[in-house]
């Protein structure tokens, strides 16, 4: 009997010990997005949440400086790694990220959850999602549009001295310009003036050589003056058009403009070192991605009433360098199907209107095309000007190799004073011919 006892107590006891044990946690599913750690990156966190409430996926963010992004997530893709689910990449990526696996083909997904390409804008089906160019073959949902604009002074346009001293030596108003002259106009008006105490220039752009930026820069001025990457008749054939008459004429523009009209030491600079000169009262007018722009209107000291914005100008035409990303389902993910289903969340007419009020940019036209967008962020008439004439650089898979040919030769005339602008774009059509020979392309 004692044994008997003793082992109903120990069986009590065991089922009191499992009774007072916290329940262990329920097994969820988890995602991880990879992108660039920014602004519109915060902002997409904050939208994810809804995704997360909706289907109970709990979302992770992998957000790395885009000092090292591309670095990051090719090496990652290259790797086949496991790491990102969802990765909002570059551009430039998806001729590589298509041929070379990385990324699901969505052609079936979108048919069979009725996500259609036709309702976002052209140019980012074309720049974020589709490979072959102009072919019906998609890779990625339109994500963040994105393009190269312009912030400006407003405050200092408004001072009623400075515009009339403007007026009296221009013959016109000071206002924003509408033309490539009529900035750097402004540029060496404001270049050495002092204003409040404190010496300031003209204008800030793109110079840095390591990754992207002077190109991101430079092309701002080259297809408004008739630069094109090819024959649009015969791809592949650069001679003419990388190295026009006109395209050289762009990039002896942008140098004059680098100059006459920026501060020195900005030899090797992008993005952050932009925000930081217009936000530090350096620049009257500053070059930079749109992306940038909710962020700066709400500084404290040079946001507000103190800042206007403009789309890129005109020369002999009009154009500016598309940004922005697409999202994309990694092929290496474990969690595919969980993937998919944020793809068709995101892709919803309401998550895109609050994508869009949270900071981000949306590329569906439902947001773009509303007759309210214009007015509803200081920036938002620009934006949808700019990005009805984006252009963008190569989405080869070698892209990569193309970019540092072009970083090189602008970098080496702009910045370090190298040979002529003629000599600069011969050589670019020089190395681009052979990048393009060893792939195997024929022109």
């Amino acid at each position: 009997m004692d044994k008997l006892v003793a082992r109903i107590a120990a069986v009590a006891a065991a089922v009191m010990t499992l009774s007072l044990a916290p329940a262990a946690p329920a097994q969820t599913k988890q995602l991880t997005l990879c992108w660039a750690a920014w602004d519109p990156a915060n902002a997409l966190v904050e939208l994810s949440k809804d995704f997360t409430a909706k289907t109970g996926i709990a979302m992770k963010f992998e957000f790395v400086p885009w000092t090292s992004f591309a670095d990051r997530f090719l090496n990652e893709l290259n790797s086949k790694g496991k790491l990102c689910d969802l990765l909002i990449g570059d551009s430039q990526w998806i001729g590589g990220s298509a041929e070379n696996g990385h990324y699901l083909k969505l052609n079936d997904f979108f048919d069979k959850n009725g996500i259609s390409m036709k309702d976002f804008m052209p140019a980012t089906v074309l720049g974020y999602s589709e490979w072959p160019k102009n072919t019906p073959n998609y890779y990625a949902l339109p994500a963040m549009g994105d393009a190269v604009g312009w912030t400006y002074r407003k405050d200092w346009f408004s001072r009623p001295a400075i515009r009339k001293e403007f007026k009296e030596k221009h013959k016109r108003d000071l206002a924003p310009p509408k033309t490539l002259d009529e900035l750097k106009e402004i540029a060496q008006f404001f270049q050495g003036r002092v204003i409040d105490g404190k010496t300031v220039y003209g204008a800030y752009l793109y110079t840095e050589r390591g990754s992207e930026g002077i190109t991101m820069g430079v092309t701002n001025a080259l297809y408004n003056y008739g630069f094109a990457y090819e024959n649009p008749k015969k791809p592949y054939e650069m001679r003419g058009f990388v190295n026009s008459p006109d395209a050289v004429q762009g990039l002896e523009f942008y140098k004059a403009l680098y100059d006459c009209c920026t501060a020195p030491g900005l030899t090797n600079a992008y993005m952050q070192e932009g925000l930081d000169a217009f936000k530090s009262g350096q620049v009257a007018m500053q070059m930079n991605w749109f992306a940038f722009f909710p962020g700066l209107y709400k500084d404290p000291n040079v946001g507000g009433d103190k800042i206007g914005f403009f789309s890129n100008p005109a020369a002999t035409t009009q154009a500016t360098q598309l940004g922005g990303q697409g999202i994309s389902v990694v092929s290496y993910s474990k969690n595919q199907g969980e993937a998919l289903q944020y793809i068709k969340w995101f892709a919803g007419g309401d998550v895109q209107k609050k994508w869009w009020a949270l900071g981000g940019y949306s590329c569906a036209k439902s947001v773009l095309n509303d007759p309210s967008f214009p007015g509803s962020a200081p920036f938002a008439k620009e934006f949808l000007k700019s990005m009805s004439m984006v252009v963008d650089f190569w989405a080869e898979p070698s892209y990569a190799q193309l970019l540092q040919a072009e970083q090189k030769r602008v970098h080496d005339y702009v910045v370090a004073d190298k040979g002529t602008a003629q000599e600069a774009l011969d050589g670019l059509v020089k190395d681009w011919k052979a990048i393009f020979k060893e792939e195997g392309k024929k022109f």
